[in-house]
């Protein structure tokens, strides 16, 4: 079946632990492109934290922030906040375990807390800075995701999913907080409808939790060898880890390349 649109993950999927993007991943991204795919990153990162990527690979339509902000050359097509009201209440069960919460807008995220060790240790994996402190950034601005600061033992706390939004881990210190009904698979759905193509259309690579709906919904899932093992079922093929070749791989065996 010939695909017309590949949607690719960040991080754990086209960048190495360094996060930097292998050179022969960069080339076969590249060799894609050239052949008139379109190529557009879906990632649980902000724009803002995902521009180096883009920048590198001159792409210019992703989908962030786990599907709830969708943008197609340039131009945002897709908004899903998150409820405020349900920030507020998060915010206050939050500070009853004195967990802090960054709260991430289309432009710019800040924390609620001051220079807190976990949030520093999370921004710093992703080779970003960690945000700085403003209190009530949820107020005034729409909210696409949050992250929200526990560690594994201390979910308990916490309903991992509710009527406004539910909880995804991704680093031990961290979870995302996207909208109840949100995913990358939902961010794809409106980018395709938009572009006027199918699922059966679009290839997807991706590597973690927040990737399982993606995987399945595709067309053509390729999920990472280096992949959490729940994710691998979602997928129709399972390629080589990130860092061994694992995407120019696959796009040679998909013949898209």
């Amino acid at each position: 079946m010939p695909y017309k649109i590949i949607f690719f993950d960040i991080d754990g999927t086209l960048v190495d632990d360094e996060k930097k993007i292998p050179q022969d991943t960069k080339e076969a991204v590249l060799q894609v492109k050239e052949s008139g795919m379109e190529v557009v990153i879906a990632t649980g990162r902000a724009p803002y934290h995902a521009r180096q990527v883009l920048q590198e690979l001159g792409v210019n339509s992703f989908i962030c922030f786990n599907g709830s902000y969708v943008v197609n050359q340039g131009k945002a097509i897709h908004k899903k906040p998150l409820d405020s009201n349900a920030m507020q209440e998060l915010e206050a069960l939050a500070e009853q375990k004195d967990h802090p919460l960054v709260f991430m807008g289309s432009d710019a995220c800040f924390a609620n807390r001051e220079q807190h060790p976990h949030v520093i240790d999370s921004f710093h994996s992703l080779r970003e800075p960690a945000p700085e402190y403003r209190a009530g950034y949820w107020r005034d601005q729409e909210i696409y995701q949050a992250l929200l600061y526990c560690q594994q033992h201390e979910e308990p706390h916490y309903s991992l999913d509710n009527e406004h939004y539910r909880l995804l881990r991704w680093h031990p210190y961290s979870m995302d907080v996207i909208p109840a009904r949100g995913s990358k698979a939902d961010g794809i759905a409106a980018y395709l409808q938009h572009v006027g193509l199918t699922p059966a259309d679009a290839v997807a690579f991706g590597d973690g939790l927040n990737d399982r709906e993606m995987l399945s919904f595709v067309g053509m899932g390729v999920a990472m060898g280096n992949a959490h093992e729940g994710v691998k079922s979602y997928a129709k093929m399972v390629t080589k880890n990130n860092d061994a070749g694992g995407i120019s791989s696959a796009l040679k065996e998909l013949r898209l390349i």
